[in-house]
């Protein structure tokens, strides 16, 4: 798992290539990032269905609920069957612009 720090979020990628194990360490790893706002980088791992990223259901609202934002960077999917919790930006430049968002959204308490 590779980490870089950005302003207001942190960009975390995958380094082993199974979605699945690094779904799991990062539910592991929760507390070393759950107080900064996450990008998890998956353009460079191919392109998947809305099924595989699903694995990321559970850390998304956890850290969601922790009022900071989980952001998948990966390629199109389907936003018709994608659960309104699991936020998808097809670059990292649009996945800055919804934390950005976000961020503001929770400065203004909504």
């Amino acid at each position: 798992m590779n980490i870089a720090r950005k302003k207001n979020y942190i960009i975390i990628e995958d380094d082993k290539g199974d979605l699945n194990s690094f779904a799991t360490h990062l539910s592991k790893s929760h507390e070393e990032f759950e107080k900064n706002n996450v990008v998890v980088n998956l353009l460079n791992n191919g392109d998947y269905e809305v099924k595989d990223l699903l694995v990321f259901l559970e850390i998304s609202n956890l850290h969601r609920l922790n009022k900071r934002s989980f952001v998948i960077a990966s390629n199109p999917v389907s936003v018709e069957t994608l659960p309104e919790d699991l936020i998808i930006a097809p670059t990292l430049r649009e996945a800055e612009d919804i934390v950005n968002m976000e961020e503001l959204e929770r400065e203004l308490g909504f």
